[in-house]
């Protein structure tokens, strides 16, 4: 393979499409909503839109894919990415999966409007799979039409991206488009449709494999074809544990459940909080997948959801995610059962999960400390009662810990010294009492005794600490204000936002007022505060 290839025109992509060519179709062709037994997958077309337009691209997946700026920023390439024009090799099909909705069997849900144009092969080697996200209808979109409206893609097209610069595994994005047609949406299901713009994504990733698509072949008793979808899964995004077995299987499934571990661990590193881990909204690759009603913990508040529809029992909350995802592994434990009839090794494969979680939690816990290493003879009752400190009074997470690296480990700092970097992550100073004060110098107090006995300069911890506490994250209101300016046609701020949060890290001159905490405005805005599932 040429190393030097570069894509001059989408036409000479390299398609390999092996999902499509090794396991099996269904034979209806038609594209009409039914279930779809026997089969993992169904031939579909993008449904052609009126008069699509570029919002953004990412340079960065561009070159995952060997495309230059030129192919990014030509006619060609918008009309491919909407879904008016396949390029050479492209075939596209949607996938049958199933899942677990808030907790309940949800039986067959699929790609209902999500359309995969097939699997690209890199001049390097590596496989991306390519899926237009809002492209019409499939037949699995059950009473839905398909398509996505530009709020919602605006949010999965910057998210995607931010998290990657975060350093969490996640689903990329490829581009965002207008369709220039109208998406009727009712966006709090509350009786209020209004016709919204039209938006498609193209999502990238190694693989969209979900835990469902294994939980429908075991739902239905199809063993034989869930053992072809767990072989091929294998030899094609697992190549590296062998030819399938059993005892594959199950090294199979405990690699998942590491992977899966290490997701959550930096998703309670930066305070994301996804909304809906649904088990068909699980990755089998471990990474953050499906950006519909997700959010960032302003205040630091454990119990929060972004998402309406679970704001009653509050499943999908930020504390919870860590038992959530150890109970989607338990039901792709049931679903792959059949194919080791051993319960033991199984739950083996779980424990994993928790342990690799235990671990990486308390490394997370000491990088976002600056500490040498985590010590929990000491470390542990300090990390807890900092997590409590932060519930007492609506606090700034992202802004608490990037200040807490500015705190000085001299003794003889004044108490009012030693919290005044800490006053910017505050929401409502009247809340800082003194009895609140006095327990987070206490812990302050603690705190500088602990990084002396690292014996580490502040100015080593401040690198440390900001290398994994990040400046910017993808605050809600900064999205929603990009949305309102890109449904004007300004598009601007959207752009802006996705150079920004390229170096989330770093201190970026004049940039600033996005570091800030959320305005008080957006406390309870639609679009700022919590979403629906409504795209």
């Amino acid at each position: 393979m040429n190393s030097q290839r570069n894509i001059s025109q989408l036409d000479q992509l390299i398609f390999d499409n092996r999902f499509i060519h090794e396991l099996p179709a269904d034979r209806d062709t038609i594209n009409n909503r039914r279930q779809v037994i026997g089969a993992c997958y169904s031939h579909v077309l993008p449904t052609p839109v009126a008069k699509p337009q570029l919002v953004a691209y990412s340079r960065e997946v561009a070159e995952l894919l060997d495309l230059t700026t030129e192919v990014c920023e030509s006619e060609d390439f918008i009309q491919v990415f909407a879904g008016n024009r396949l390029a050479v090799g492209m075939e596209p099909y949607a996938t049958c999966y199933g899942g677990h909705q808030f907790g309940y069997w949800a039986g067959q849900l699929g790609d209902g409007r999500a359309i995969n144009l097939g699997e690209v092969i890199n001049k390097k080697g590596g496989r991306w799979a390519l899926q237009l996200k809002g492209a019409g209808p499939t037949p699995y979109s059950r009473t839905a039409d398909g398509l996505a409206v530009l709020r919602s893609s605006v949010r999965e097209f910057l998210c995607s991206e931010a998290m990657h610069h975060l350093g969490v595994p996640t689903t990329r994005a490829l581009s965002l488009m207008l369709t220039g047609e109208p998406v009727v949406r009712d966006m709090f299901y509350n009786g209020n449709p209004k016709a919204e713009p039209g938006a498609i994504v193209c999502r990238v990733a190694p693989s969209f494999t979900r835990f469902g698509n294994f939980q429908i072949l075991t739902a239905r008793r199809d063993i034989e074809l869930l053992k072809k979808l767990a072989d091929y899964t294998i030899r094609t995004d697992f190549p590296h544990l062998g030819k399938p077995s059993a005892e594959v299987y199950i090294s199979w499934f405990a690699e998942v459940c590491r992977r899966t571990a290490e997701m959550i661990v930096h998703w309670q590193r930066v305070g994301f909080v996804h909304g809906v881990m649904n088990t068909d909204n699980m990755s089998i690759l471990g990474l953050t997948i499906d950006y519909g009603p997700y959010g960032w913990l302003e205040n630091y508040d454990p119990d929060w959801t972004p998402n309406t529809t679970d704001a009653g029992e509050k499943r999908y909350r930020f504390g919870n995610q860590p038992q959530i995802a150890f109970w989607n592994l338990g039901q792709l434990a049931n679903a792959i059962y059949p194919l080791v009839e051993q319960a033991e090794p199984l739950q083996d494969a779980l424990a994993i999960y928790a342990d690799t979680f235990e671990q990486g939690w308390q490394t997370m816990m000491a990088g976002k400390l600056g500490l040498n290493t985590f010590d929990p003879a000491t470390d542990e009752e300090l990390s807890k009662e900092l997590l409590n400190v932060l519930q007492l009074v609506e606090t700034d997470m992202t802004i608490f810990y990037r200040q807490l690296a500015m705190i000085s480990s001299q003794d003889l700092v004044s108490d009012d010294a030693l919290i005044l970097p800490l006053m910017t992550a505050y929401y409502v100073p009247e809340q800082l009492t003194s009895g609140y004060k006095i327990r987070l110098i206490n812990w302050l107090r603690l705190y500088i005794k602990r990084i002396q006995q690292d014996a580490i300069s502040d100015e080593t911890r401040r690198e440390r600490m900001n290398a994994v506490n990040p400046n910017y994250v993808l605050r809600n209101y900064l999205a929603q204000l990009a949305i309102d300016k890109a449904e004007q046609g300004d598009f601007a701020m959207v752009n802006e936002l996705l150079e920004l949060l390229r170096h989330p890290y770093d201190e970026q001159p004049g940039k600033e007022e996005f570091a800030a905490k959320r305005p008080d405005w957006a406390r309870q805005r639609p679009g700022c505060s919590m979403l629906s599932c409504s795209s």
